[in-house]
């Protein structure tokens, strides 16, 4: 299970190093080998090659009816692999579709990671923060 923020910056070719955290999970749960493709928050998906395959299945189990989204979630994917040095190449597709262009957030969500450009996050977080709370966790205990 992935978890927690980095801050990351992409080098001009367009590769992020993966946080070192993480990087010994992805070698053993995935071979370091990872997918990247959109979300409809305006952000990426950075999926564990297996936890991919498990998404990429439900998704084209889908009907006709979602097939936008078949084209979105499956269509732009990109399989990529970590590097030596734990770094991965986001395709110039995906980070401008993501609006990326050097700072990013990287967030552990469980299986996925969810890539962000900073201040697009840094404003929909703020946003989120002011509005009300979702109605599932109103008998939510913190």
């Amino acid at each position: 299970m992935f978890q927690g923020a980095s801050s990351l910056s992409l080098d001009t070719k367009g590769r992020l190093s993966v946080p070192t955290r993480h990087r010994d999970v992805l070698n053993a749960t995935a071979a370091g080998q990872l997918t990247i493709t959109k979300h409809p928050h305006g952000c990426l998906m950075v999926f564990p090659r297996p936890e991919w395959e498990k998404f990429r299945e439900r998704v084209a189990s889908l009907p006709m009816s979602a097939q936008w989204w078949k084209r979105i979630f499956l269509g732009n994917a990109m399989d990529v692999e970590m590097d030596a040095t734990g770094r991965v190449l986001v395709s110039p597709e995906l980070r401008e579709a993501a609006g990326i262009a050097k700072d990013a957030i990287l967030l552990g969500m469980g299986a996925h990671f969810e890539l962000w450009d900073k201040a697009s996050y840094d404003a929909q977080e703020a946003k989120a923060m002011a509005g009300e709370m979702p109605e599932v966790f109103k008998d939510f205990s913190f």
